[in-house]
């Protein structure tokens, strides 16, 4: 049986199935509500109880009675069997969210190609990050340095965070992780970090450029996009240098399939002979601006190295793109990492 449940002050109202929490059945239907453990112990998703009453299936560790007296509830795990009207402040996706210090463990590493990992980690004591598509998160290393890494999954798939990152020969964080990191290491996370997310009361067409791991919080983007319902077109660029470098193509292809308003043109700036390349070549920004000479009825996102992301701006400038319309993550390598790519290069 399903029972309504009204948000105040803003009115909006969702349905809620017999034996599931408030915050999940308002997740299910895209009305965003604070959180944090999704545990009932940090308080984050407190709120009010206007009419109606909720019920747990255990004692809130962050719920006292003088609490439960003044009509507060823990939405996170609450439940009810009647119709509510609560109070709690919506999130949108402009509200600034609590930046936390985490603990967590390495729960899998897979590689998705020759030089890129999928890092998934679960925070621990069953806490949740909760995030706005396309932010990062810092691991914080032992000896106080940081290390920073994009989000690449939607933010409603909460279980996991996972991560995409290229090994730098050389580089001492991902050489560690790389060769050495056993699963369920220990690390330090803070998070969420940028200005790099989603504006999703825009309701503009989409261009998505990434270069390499620039792909995995353009990938967070669209699962999200696919989680909403987001109506307007959609366009994937990604640029790699070649066939080797791309990776997750067949899972695009699966959201292609699915979203005809959603189209992927792949870019290999220094294609190999064994490559037998039929695709687009060169520059991926170059590429965006010749598959749409007039920018400025798109909102565009670009993540990756920073001589791609500076040469998009400008270009896409020239052609009628607002820097108002345009959100970028440039990714900038550690100092370690950097000695290791010039070192690398030399012959």
């Amino acid at each position: 049986m399903l029972h309504k449940v009204t948000v105040q002050p803003s009115g909006h109202q969702f349905d809620v199935e017999a034996g599931e929490s408030i915050l999940d059945a308002a997740m299910r239907q895209n009305i965003e509500l604070p959180y944090g453990c999704r545990g009932g112990v940090c308080g984050s998703c407190t709120g009010y109880i206007i009419e109606g009453e909720v019920y747990y299936d255990d004692q809130p560790i962050a719920l006292d009675e003088n609490m439960k007296a003044n009509g507060q509830a823990l939405f996170c795990i609450a439940k009810t069997h009647a119709d509510l009207q609560i109070s709690i402040e919506e999130l949108d996706d402009c509200s600034p969210l609590e930046i936390r210090k985490m603990g967590c463990h390495v729960s899998s590493k897979n590689h998705l190609c020759h030089d890129v990992i999928a890092l998934q980690i679960t925070l621990d004591h069953d806490q949740r990050l909760q995030y706005h598509a396309g932010q990062y998160i810092e691991f914080i290393l032992e000896d106080g340095k940081r290390r920073a890494f994009s989000i690449a999954n939607a933010p409603h798939k909460d279980d996991l965070i996972e991560l995409h990152i290229r090994h730098i020969d050389g580089g001492i964080f991902t050489d560690f992780l790389f060769k050495s990191m056993p699963e369920h290491s220990a690390l330090q996370i803070e998070g969420p970090l940028g200005q790099f997310y989603l504006r999703e009361d825009r309701n503009r067409p989409l261009i998505l450029m990434g270069g390499g791991t620039g792909f995995g919080p353009l990938k967070a983007m669209i699962e999200h996009i696919e989680h909403v319902g987001f109506n307007q077109p959609v366009h994937l660029f990604m640029g790699v240098r070649a066939l080797r470098d791309l990776y997750m193509s067949d899972m695009i292809e699966q959201w292609i399939a699915k979203n005809n308003k959603l189209s992927f043109t792949p870019v290999l700036s220094d294609p190999q002979n064994e490559d037998n390349w039929p695709g687009e070549t060169g520059f991926v920004h170059q590429v965006v601006a010749q598959q749409f000479p007039h920018l400025s009825e798109f909102d565009i996102y670009m993540s990756g190295p920073p001589p791609m992301v500076n040469a998009a701006v400008e270009l896409f400038t020239a052609q009628g793109a607002s820097k108002d319309n345009m959100y970028s993550d440039a990714f900038e390598y550690s100092s370690d990492a950097n000695q290791a790519i010039a070192a690398n290069k030399k012959p």
